[in-house]
């Protein structure tokens, strides 16, 4: 299991005591913009913790943040380090059977292709490609379940490594979420395109907890209902995901 690093645990006392308030620590992987990233001064960033910010002040909630490694961000909920996570996690079947979701705070989104221009990728069938994916993710999952007999699946311990080895030439095509690869393809000038089709998978993204943790998924429940309604949430997906949504409010 891999060290966690205590990035920054920035409280976010938003009204009242925090001495008088219950504190929650989230984890946060830090390197999944723009769900979550480190900003230059190492403290965490991104939709994820704007939007843990709103709920905790919600919730009447002290919120501290924790980053870890995506590899072990689930077992270290399980040993009881941190109290929730928020690292751009799709709510899957497989992932129920060992923790509980809160309600989604983004909706199912689908999986992309991304490859550098002018690459003519045959997807009918996808055979003898190296195929980047970040480890332990629904992506990698599909990819090992439905692509590895034809070709290679090359896993990254973040997705940011993946997109490095693509621009490098080692890679021919990266799977990821839409969501983390549609920045990179703008700001890409053109480098970076979409290739092959769009893949659903999995379900909306919410927070991870214990399923021992009933109280608390009931205070972040009622604080998530709460920001959809009054148009937190789709506020801050406009803030940090150029042209989505809105999702939840009119």
């Amino acid at each position: 299991m891999k060290k966690i690093m205590l990035a920054a645990i920035a409280a976010l006392a938003l009204g009242g005591s925090a001495m008088a308030q219950e504190t929650v620590r989230i984890a946060t992987e830090g390197a999944y913009a723009p769900w979550n990233f480190l900003d230059e001064s190492g403290k965490p960033a991104g939709y994820e913790i704007d939007l843990a910010g709103a709920i905790c002040e919600k919730a009447g909630l002290t919120c501290e943040f924790i980053v870890n490694d995506w590899d072990s961000i689930i077992p270290n909920l399980l040993a009881g380090n941190y109290d929730a996570i928020m690292a751009g996690m799709s709510i899957t079947e497989e992932r129920l059977q060992t923790i509980n979701f809160s309600d989604e705070y983004f909706p199912p989104d689908p999986s992309r292709y991304v490859a550098l221009a002018g690459e003519n990728i045959n997807f009918e069938p996808l055979a003898g490609a190296r195929i980047g994916v970040q480890g332990g993710t629904i992506q990698a999952a599909y990819a090992q379940a439905n692509l590895a007999t034809d070709n290679t699946v090359v896993s990254f311990s973040t997705a940011d490594q993946a997109v490095a080895d693509l621009s490098a030439g080692n890679l021919d095509t990266i799977f990821a979420d839409g969501a983390y690869v549609d920045p990179i393809v703008s700001a890409s000038n053109g480098a970076i395109e979409y290739t092959g089709p769009e893949i659903m998978i999995g379900e909306g993204m919410a927070i991870g907890l214990r399923k021992d943790e009933t109280e608390l998924t009931t205070k972040l429940n009622d604080a998530i209902v709460a920001l959809k309604a009054d148009g937190t949430v789709d506020s801050l997906i406009a803030k940090w995901f150029d042209g989505r949504g809105p999702y939840y409010s009119e």
